[in-house]
């Protein structure tokens, strides 16, 4: 027996808000990716990736009224709100962190920044000749006259992330409740069929009255 779309989700309510949530996350996500990249920020790249396919698995359960996948999309949430909170503490060197001494979003494998250090709003970039403190394959240089720091841009970047993901926990929560309400619902109405349940038949009122013949 096909399974009926949910009623109450016929209206253009929480489900919606959360696909255009959802398209947020997305929007955003690619837009950092492709700043992670440009900047060989190794472990963002793989935590956006992660957060990309999490997303579009949100929205198909959305879409195809999946409340599990929902859950699996709320549970991933938690994670992508204590990653972008770990990194708004990195860029602003809470505790122990320290951009200078560690390069934990390159896997250690490189010397490279934030994109933005070098392409932010009004920086200029001024090469370094004959310094000794670079290593081979690299060069040294001064960032001055920006008006926003690149760390600052990192920070609002991944407090937007966290905005949304909050939001969209919210909305994830709220639609799959809805969702398995209406699932067990259409279970119990249905729950008839799994037994082979029969309406009764009208019973005939026809006599039968016996055939006399003359002898």
């Amino acid at each position: 027996m096909p399974r009926p779309e949910p009623s109450k989700m016929g209206k253009c309510d929480g489900r919606c808000t959360l696909l255009v949530i959802c398209s947020l996350q997305l929007v955003a996500a690619l837009q950092r990716q492709v700043f992670d990249f440009m900047g060989y920020q190794w472990a963002p790249i793989l935590a956006n990736f992660l957060h990309i396919m999490a997303v579009i698995l949100g929205m198909f359960g959305t879409v195809q009224f999946r409340f599990r996948y929902l859950i699996f999309y709320a549970v991933w949430l938690v994670l992508w709100v204590g990653w972008n909170s770990f990194i708004i503490c990195f860029y602003l060197e809470v505790g122990n962190l320290s951009q200078d001494r560690d390069f934990l979003m390159t896997f250690n494998t490189s010397l490279h920044r934030s994109w933005w250090m070098e392409h932010g709003p009004g920086c200029l970039v001024t090469p370094v000749l004959d310094s000794n403190m670079a290593p081979d394959d690299h060069h040294v240089i001064t960032v001055s006259g920006c008006l926003l720091d690149y760390q600052y841009i990192e920070v609002l970047s991944s407090a937007f992330q966290v905005l949304l993901a909050l939001f969209g926990f919210v909305y994830a929560c709220y639609v799959s409740k809805v969702f398995q309400d209406d699932e067990d619902s259409f279970d119990f109405i249905g729950g008839f069929d799994s037994y082979g349940y029969q309406p009764p038949q009208k019973s005939s009122h026809l006599q039968l009255q016996p055939l006399y013949t003359a002898g």
